[in-house]
């Protein structure tokens, strides 16, 4: 089985065992094609210390499940996995993904999805929807990911909101908050990737001189550098909210006295459920396929994280087949 290995912040494919295993309850799936974001290059850079089979951005086809409807479907899967025991706290209130005892695909303690198989239980598993493509499937837990923000925050229809950065995070929080009905303003560095926003109706300023000072009420900080919250925090009202986007390994520096002072509210923000991001890209929301980069197939994954790095590029797809970008 060929398999993506992370370790020491060097990619690696091996070419050795058999199928996963897979225990009760749980699914074995055939990779179809994962995405590589922008998490996987900060679990490279050393965030969480990690080290095994990265990959939490997948769609595959079902082989083998106890669940008999499932078998042969195309399906996505919340990657959070929860213990589910009845005596525990956060899975009894439906918050598997703060169980203390749960492990995260491709992140912590669960091999991931950069595989030609991988097992997750058949509870995390959604089937994909007719009409939605392989490639655009692969954006399901990232969109998921931003309508998480419409979970934890009450954004009024027809309010503005500031989206800070343009990266492929960014991109789909801005679609899917324009498409929940909200003005949103979006704030980037490169005018080719500020343009798929736009196509959904997005405002946009590429490059300006200045941020806009305490101006809005809601602001989301997607741009996965150090220096973003603070940022995002001097664009805030009082009162005002920021929804925190930003995996970011290492220290980020923050000035608290505004934060104080102004009774802004720092809202940590980020997985999702799947239902709501699987019912947008049935109906074409958020603009996906013009996110895609490139695509590598598996055995050239060292390549695919080398691209994916690469300032302004956008969605890099891997894939179980042979294929060329």
């Amino acid at each position: 089985m060929v398999s993506v290995h992370l370790e020491n912040g060097t990619v690696s494919v091996r070419r050795r065992g058999a199928r996963p295993r897979r225990p009760e309850g749980f699914a074995l799936i055939r990779l179809l094609a994962a995405g590589v974001c922008n998490t996987d290059l900060e679990l490279q850079r050393g965030y969480y210390g990690f080290c095994g089979r990265p990959g939490h951005e997948f769609v595959g086809e079902l082989e083998e499940s106890d669940t008999a409807s499932l078998r042969g479907r195309i399906v996505v899967g919340e990657i959070n996995l929860a213990c589910a025991r009845a005596d525990c706290e956060w899975c009894a209130r439906g918050l598997g993904r703060h169980c203390p005892k749960r492990t995260v695909l491709g992140i912590v303690k669960h091999p991931g999805a950069f595989a030609e198989y991988l097992t997750l239980p058949d509870r995390n598993l959604h089937v994909v929807p007719r009409g939605v493509s392989i490639e655009q499937a692969v954006f399901a837990e990232p969109v998921a990911a931003a309508c998480e923000i419409l979970d934890q925050v009450k954004i009024p229809k027809g309010r503005e909101v500031a989206v800070l950065g343009d990266g492929k995070l960014g991109l789909l929080i801005a679609q899917v908050l324009q498409a929940h009905g909200a003005r949103v303003i979006q704030f980037g560095r490169h005018r080719d990737k500020l343009r798929i926003a736009e196509a959904a109706g997005v405002v946009t300023e590429c490059r300006p001189k200045h941020l806009p000072s305490r101006a809005f009420d809601y602001v989301v900080d997607a741009t996965g550098s150090a220096v973003g919250l603070q940022s995002a925090v001097s664009m805030t009202r009082p009162r005002g909210t920021v929804i925190m986007k930003s995996t970011v390994h290492g220290a980020v520096p923050l000035n608290t006295a505004p934060v104080i002072v102004d009774e802004i509210t720092l809202v940590g923000s980020r997985c999702g459920r799947m239902e709501p991001a699987l019912r947008l890209l049935a109906r074409g929301t958020p603009r996906v396929d013009d996110m895609i980069a490139a695509r590598f197939p598996l055995h050239r994954a060292a390549e695919a994280f080398a691209h994916a790095a690469t300032s302004g590029v956008l969605k890099v797809l891997l894939t179980a087949t042979a294929s060329s970008r």
